[in-house]
Formats: structure tokens, sequence, C-alpha cells
């Protein structure tokens, strides 16, 4: 799997700093420099007809990047100035290709930036460290349409957050791999249409800088193929606990797990039982004693807190724990857990909305992978913090961010269809995290074919095609990475 996770790799800018210097030994700073400009005048191009550009540049490599775009623009016919917010060192890489600009030099100033057709912001990148100042914001503001290399002037590379300001791109041209802060949010809006481009930086850099934040998508995870001696067994068993105040919950998430691939599901209802029995044939209602379901080793996977008030959850989660089973975690663990996220230890999985987060281990605050990260080391289980852009943090700090996903899935039920989507493939035995990253995917590529005005009940007749389609685009990463090698 290190192939595939280097092409998922979300370096943070500190780690791009620290990939940038080791590819520094093998190819100058130069280069990728020019390669980097190159690559910017080439997106502007297929971005827009040729219109009047101002080039914004900062001090730094980001500025000597636009510095370069800015040549290769002028040099395709292009009516283009430069403005500069501060001189770049003397002797730098910067400092260097600013002098081969020979177009004009205009006044870093709103007015100017408001003459332009377009600006490309080359002023700070992703490793941002401090507050854009209120000059700096009111020139990019003034500008009518924007380019951004590397990211918006203004949004953290690590957390997506705007640092004092930031003006909204329609096109951010990045290199090597994406950044956190263009998959997370506000970042994600402001960047507008994101191209990462290949300037020549070594993936072998990889191997030394340690990245463990992905973006989740097929190739990072692999789903598990049934055999032609597969049985309902080998598949996998999914159990729910359910309760009789909310069955709807319990049931939802049982649909999901067998439209993924569950082997057997069943549904442990005690005395709730018989408000069970008139549901999907497929499905087992067992109504005998926990301690008794509990002999069968079969039935590894358990998810506990759909449908469950927190006094039901304390009754049967402690028990499933010392039984050493899987546990998925969600809902109604979290009233039970909240303020006390020691009593989620021993689960394997655990699945909450940020409300629900906050409840149990405080508000994240503005860096979130940070939060998650801590919360999965905490309880040392996976937590899937659910949102705008899921997180699915394991517990020895590996997260992923997912993006593939619609409004829509806002809607009551569809987290506890998540839950059954993700503990079929506890079933199946795939690792928790991984699991975790492909039920999110999976839940995603429904919500997107079920449509804009969807309910819960409509996602579980597209987990087959979702299915499919992450096959399709797994076999295509594989084909990508077979051409490179």
């Amino acid at each position: 799997m290190t192939q595939d996770r280097h092409t998922f790799a979300l370096p943070s800018p500190q780690e791009m700093g620290r990939i940038d210097h080791a590819a520094s030994r093998t190819v100058p700073v130069s280069v990728l420099m020019e390669h980097a400009g190159r690559a910017v005048a080439r997106a502007v191009r297929r971005f827009t007809k040729p219109v009047r550009v101002l080039v914004l540049c900062g001090p730094g490599n980001n500025g000597g990047d636009g510095w370069v775009a800015a040549r290769y623009l002028a040099n395709a016919g292009w009516p283009v100035s430069a403005a500069v917010m501060a001189e770049p060192k003397p002797g730098s890489d910067a400092a260097a290709v600013m002098a081969r600009f020979h177009g004009p030099r205009v006044p870093f100033t709103a007015q100017e930036a408001a003459r332009a057709d377009l600006v490309i912001d080359a002023v700070f990148g992703a490793g941002l460290s401090r507050d854009v100042s209120d000059d700096v914001g009111a020139v990019l503001a003034a500008a009518k349409r924007v380019v951004a290399i590397d990211m918006p002037t203004g949004v953290d590379g690590a957390t997506g957050h705007v640092r004092g300001h930031a003006r909204a791109a329609e096109l951010t041209v990045t290199f090597f791999r994406a950044k956190p802060g263009h998959l997370l949010l506000p970042g994600r809006e402001l960047c507008g249409q994101l191209e990462v481009h290949d300037i020549g930086i070594p993936v072998a850099t990889l191997d030394d800088v340690v990245v463990q934040t992905f973006w989740n998508r097929p190739g990072l995870w692999r789903l598990p193929v049934p055999g032609m001696e597969s049985h309902k067994y080998s598949r996998g068993v999914v159990s729910l606990c359910a309760g009789a105040a909310m069955p709807g919950a319990a049931r939802l998430s049982a649909t999901a797990a067998r439209h993924t691939g569950a082997g057997l599901v069943r549904i442990a209802a005690g005395e709730a039982a018989p408000g069970f029995r008139l549901g999907a044939p497929g499905l087992i209602i067992d109504d005998g004693a926990l301690e008794t379901l509990l002999e069968d080793q079969r039935r590894h996977v358990w998810i506990c807190g759909p449908g469950l008030l927190p006094e039901e959850v304390e009754k049967v989660l402690p028990a499933l724990v010392a039984a050493k089973r899987c546990v998925l975690a969600d809902a109604g663990a979290f009233s039970w857990a909240a303020g006390a996220p020691e009593r989620l230890r021993g689960v394997a999985v655990v699945t909450p909305h940020a409300g629900e987060f906050a409840r149990v281990f405080g508000k994240p605050g503005d860096d979130l992978l940070a939060a998650a990260r801590a919360a999965a080391a905490h309880i040392e289980a996976v937590v899937v913090l659910k949102g705008a852009s899921t997180l699915i943090a394991a517990p020895d700090g590996r997260v992923a961010i997912n993006t593939h996903a619609t409004p829509a899935l806002g809607t009551a039920g569809s987290g506890d269809t998540l839950t059954g989507i993700i503990g079929a493939l506890l079933a199946a035995r795939m690792e928790p995290w991984e699991a975790a990253c492909a039920g999110v995917w999976l839940h995603g590529e429904a919500g997107l074919r079920a449509g804009d005005w969807l309910i819960a009940e409509d996602l579980d007749v597209h987990l087959g095609a979702a299915r499919d389609e992450a096959t399709r685009v797994q076999g295509e990463s594989d084909e990508a990475e077979s051409r490179k090698r």
C-alpha cells in the first residue's frame, strides 16, 4: 500500500517544506520554480482567453513562481504587468527570476488590481504563518477575477481557515500534492477549481518525509472481493443492538449493512423483538439475552448506538467491549459518553457529527485535523468526524479527508446508514481505519447517485453501484500507476 499512500498523500505546509528541501538535493529550487511558473501559465491559458493580467508577487518562492508565470504569459503575447508586495531577498531564486521578467512593473495597489481583467495571486502560498494585513487584503479584494498559485493568499494550508483576509479564486494551481487546506472548509470553497501539477519533485521524497494525512479515494483502500467459495459467514456477520424507542435507526443500519455486502445481519432487540418481526425477511431478530448471543464467536462485529437511549447503551456497550468484540459506536453512545470519552475505549470505530464530537471530546476549534487525531489517540479507536469534509482519524495519527459527498446527506437517518456500511466492511475483515475510509466514500457516492432531495431510505439501493464505482476508480488508479512504472 506504500505507493497508494504516496499517491493520496496530503502534506502539510511544514511537511511540504521538508519535501522541497529533500527534492532540492537532486533538483535545484530554480528548476522547480521554473516548472511551477510554466505550469501556472499553461493553466491560465487553458482557463481563459488572452486578457490583461496583473501578477501580484510576494517576497518568497510563491512570488518567484508568479514571476516565472508572468514571463511565460508575456512571451505568449499576453499583456502582463507585475506588482511586488515586498522585494525578494537579494541572491535568492525568487530574485533571480524576478530579474528575468522584462514587462511593466506597477504599484501594489487596489487601483491596479481593479484595472486588470485577471489577477494572479502569488503573494503568499500554503505556508502562511501570520494573518494577512488589511492593505494586502484590500488589494486582492479589488480584483475582478483571481487565479491563485499554491493557495489563495490568506488561507491556511494546514487547516483551511482564513488568516485575516482571503480573496476567493476561481482557479488554484498547486504542485506535487494537494494540501489539507485545499480540502477543508472554508479553504475548499475559496480555492475554486483545483489543479495539482507535477513539477519534477521525486515521489521518493515521500519515503523520507512521513505524511499522515490523505485524500480519501479508492486506491487508498481496497474493497474485499468475495471468492467462489465465499458464504454468509466468510462475508461477515453484522449484529446490531436495538431498543424499542427508536427502531428505525437500527433498521436503517441493518439495511445498509446488507446492501454493502454483509453475509448476515442480525438485530439483537431483546424485549423489543416483537416490534422488529415484520421487517425485511432477510433480517434475523434475536430476543435472547446479550450474554447468550455473545457465545457465538462468528458474531464478531457489533453496532451499538443507533436508536439506543443512554441507559440502554450502558447495559450493552461495556459487555461488548469486555467480550472483545469489534464495536462501532454511534448516536446514543455519545450521549452516554458525554464529557467522558474514556467510556468509549475498547471500541473500534466511532462516528460522531460535530455536535456529538463536542459533547464527548470538547469543541474541536479551528484545527479539525488536530482535534480528530487527539480524540482517536485518546480513546485508541478510529474517529469518523462527520461534516462537509469528513475526517477519518486513526489512533496512530493517520487522517483521511473525504470530499466525495453531497450536502443532501445532511438528513435524518443518513448517519445510521453510514454505520451499517462501515459495519459490513468491518465484518469483511477490513482494517478499521480503511473500513471507515471506504464506508465514508461509498456513503458519499450513494448520496451523489440518490440526488439532491434524498432521504436516508434512498441510499441503500445505490450502494451496489457505489461499490462498482469504487472498483472502477481503483482499477483506473492501478492502471495509471502501472503506466508510470
